[in-house]
């Protein structure tokens, strides 16, 4: 190759222009609107014709337009989208929570914002600072601890603690009806004559726990019956720990049922019974709280008590919008959604 074709092929290529995307104007422009009209029709505030409407929307899509919601909020000095911190996403139950916010959210316009922040503190104040940085009007979180409710309020962001409550707090919060949940199943243990009933449990200083146990306590209380505080077995949020706490629980005591406080603890205990090969209910009964699917489809399906866990989220979303429009009243407010006892297979008369 000669010198220049050399010098030719080492020259460096012009770049190539950057894809513009299509604008508000261009829009305007296809459907033969004003720019003001392209916004109204698109984004559902404020009066456009249905047939008018319909026009931007196929001018839109002809042209591959996509609302800027960044550029919006810079604009309004708001944002549209919604803060969503969760404990676990693997777990169902908030997976489910999350589902029903969404679904509130989407159809009030808001884009949810969601973070998993695995239970860990550090990480939850970490995505706190994150979606203070957003400038998010509100955010619905399952506190792992009460700092992180209390510095979202501090920075003028509006809260809604789902699932539980964590010390004393000026948060909006939307929880299950714990006591009334955990007290229904206990007593549908008893009808069936059972007197020594196990309970797991893995945390008593969050709502949540603390509202199971008390409801556990009240149906032998209620009932006339003397419970016998060993049977309450503490463990930790995990199938493996909850399994080993059944064994030795299965080890120490004489139990004709078991109640798991959630559907994590649920997992560890049905594993103790089968590898017993232990028959449920002949031999024992197993019962939980917090209904998730896999609870419906094992041999013999668990009797559970259900949170309504879709209906929570969306309650939670409901509660924060109404906050950020303003229509509340400055009180906090404390929505209990209902529990529901659904009675399944594995629960039955105490063995003779």
């Amino acid at each position: 190759m000669s010198p220049r074709g050399q010098a030719a092929r080492a020259m460096p290529q012009p770049a190539e222009p950057p894809v513009r995307r299509p604008t508000v104007q261009d829009v305007a422009r296809e459907a033969g609107v004003s720019p003001s009209t392209v916004s109204r029709a698109l984004h559902t505030r404020g009066y456009a014709s249905p047939a008018v409407r319909a026009r931007v929307q196929a001018a839109a899509e002809r042209i591959g337009y996509v609302a800027d919601h960044n550029a919006r909020n810079l604009r309004s000095r708001t944002s549209t989208s919604i803060g969503v911190l969760i404990s676990d996403l693997r777990n169902p139950f908030y997976a489910d929570l999350a589902a029903g916010i969404e679904e509130e959210l989407r159809a009030a316009e808001y884009q949810m914002v969601l973070v998993n922040d695995n239970g860990d503190p550090a990480e939850e104040m970490q995505a706190a600072e994150t979606l203070l940085a957003m400038r998010v009007p509100g955010v619905i979180v399952t506190p792992v601890t009460a700092k992180c409710p209390q510095v979202l309020q501090d920075n003028g962001v509006h809260v809604v603690c789902a699932d539980r409550e964590l010390g004393r707090s000026n948060s909006d919060v939307v929880l299950s009806d714990n006591k009334a949940g955990a007290l229904e199943l206990t007593e549908h243990l008893i009808a069936l004559g059972h007197t020594r009933i196990g309970m797991l449990i893995d945390e008593t200083k969050w709502s949540t726990g603390a509202g199971r146990l008390a409801g556990f306590r009240a149906a032998h209380l209620d009932n006339g019956l003397v419970m016998n505080e060993d049977l309450i077995a503490y463990t930790s949020f995990d199938a493996n720990a909850a399994r080993q706490t059944t064994r030795r629980l299965l080890n120490d005591h004489e139990v004709t049922a078991i109640i798991s406080a959630n559907n994590v603890l649920a997992q560890g205990a049905l594993a103790e019974l089968k590898d017993r090969r232990v028959k449920i209910p002949r031999q024992i009964s197993l019962a939980a709280y917090d209904d998730v699917p896999w609870m419906s489809l094992v041999q013999p399906a668990l009797t559970t008590v259900d949170q309504s866990t879709v209906e929570m989220g969306r309650s939670c979303a409901r509660l924060l919008l109404a906050r950020i429009r303003g229509e509340l009243p400055a009180k906090r407010r404390i929505v209990k959604v209902p529990a529901r006892l659904i009675v399944r297979g594995s629960t039955g008369p105490v063995p003779r």
